[in-house]
């Protein structure tokens, strides 16, 4: 595989009624530090019935995407991909501003031709709300994981947000794939190819504008989680995928799948345990009081009071819950590819 040095570059932009922050995403991206003769920019407003289109007429050098079905991202993406052709494809939302040096340094990493997608790092903007910081939190984590598996073997799994991958090691998905960027990444790496996860490339964004959004966006995660145990055969298999197994085990299988349901079981068996034993009694409060702390951070109406254990513990507790509500979405079919658009928390940069 050709080793690139400044190669040509196309950034996919996936638009839906966002003719309100177009005008700030399509300066962000021109003031991206890379050759402007490199550099492609292509936007797909598929079902947008704003002024996307208008907004984007103003800017001739980019390639604008339309139909007027709206069928999700996914479908978007998979549409326009058999008329790009640049080497290095670029993925990422218009509500997301990039840092200027992202593109290159994702593009850095494809000098090593055993590179086949680069996860750049979602950062949430601190609105001061619970929602905002508990996502805010949850992300800095959820980064610090990803360092921790791009340098033990490669990243498992990338954030929309901020997505590249070569264009030769791009497979289309089912229709139906709820989470495909995920699915994608994940894919690319099971064919041998390292996912490197680049904090220096980062896509930042609002928070949540509230708990009840970051649910419905949680529930729909964790239904495309159990859907992608179908979607990547073998994956829990050690003996086949070895590493990327046993860190797709860790980081998401267990998540998504094991610990929601066991900590009921878990509180159960303390329970019993305690009428035996002080040890045990001890942890009984310890774990109720955990629960207690997770309930006030949800429902607790003033943000004065809120203090950060509450709010850590109650975002813990809404990531749980969603594993259920995602379940039950994925059994019964009902989860949509197409995204239930979440308000996003209005906060200055």
């Amino acid at each position: 595989m050709e080793k690139l040095v400044e190669p040509e570059v196309a950034i996919i932009i996936a638009a839906y009624n966002e003719a309100n922050i177009l005008p700030e995403k399509i300066e962000n991206t021109l003031a991206l530090a890379y050759p402007a003769n490199k550099l492609k920019i292509h936007i797909v407003t598929d079902g947008s019935t704003d002024n996307s289109e208008r907004v984007i007429r103003q800017h001739t050098y980019i390639h604008h995407h339309h139909t007027p079905a709206r069928k999700g991202k996914l479908a978007a993406v998979q549409r326009i991909m058999p008329f790009v052709h640049s080497p290095i494809i670029i993925l990422t939302d218009a509500n997301c501003m990039l840092n200027e040096e992202a593109v290159a340094n994702i593009v850095r990493h494809y000098k090593n031709e055993k590179v086949g997608a680069v996860a750049g790092e979602k950062r949430v903007r601190n609105s001061g709300t619970k929602a905002g910081e508990g996502e805010g939190l949850y992300w800095r984590y959820e980064s610090w994981l990803k360092k921790i598996d791009s340098d033990l073997y490669s990243t498992v799994g990338a954030a929309g947000e901020l997505f590249s991958f070569r264009r030769n090691v791009y497979e289309e998905l089912p229709a139906n794939t709820i989470i495909e960027d995920f699915v994608l990444s994940m894919r690319i790496a099971m064919r041998g190819y390292k996912v490197v996860y680049e904090p220096n490339a980062y896509a930042a964004e609002e928070p949540s504008a509230s708990l009840t959004d970051e649910w419905k966006r949680k529930v729909r995660i964790c239904a495309g989680g159990f859907q992608s145990l179908a979607y990547l055969p073998g994956i829990l298999n050690p003996f086949k995928y070895g590493m990327l197994s046993l860190l797709f085990i860790s980081h998401r299988f267990l998540r998504w799948a094991v610990v929601p349901f066991l900590l009921p079981v878990l509180w159960l068996v303390t329970a019993v345990l305690a009428t035996q034993s002080l040890f045990f009694s001890t942890m009984l409060v310890a774990e109720s009081l955990a629960l207690a702390l997770g309930i006030l951070g949800l429902v607790w109406k003033s943000k004065s009071v809120v203090a950060k254990p509450m709010v850590i513990a109650g975002y813990v507790l809404l990531m749980n819950a969603a594993a259920y509500a995602g379940l039950w979405r994925y059994l019964k079919g009902t989860q949509s590819v197409v995204w239930d658009k979440a308000q996003r928390h209005a906060a200055p940069i």
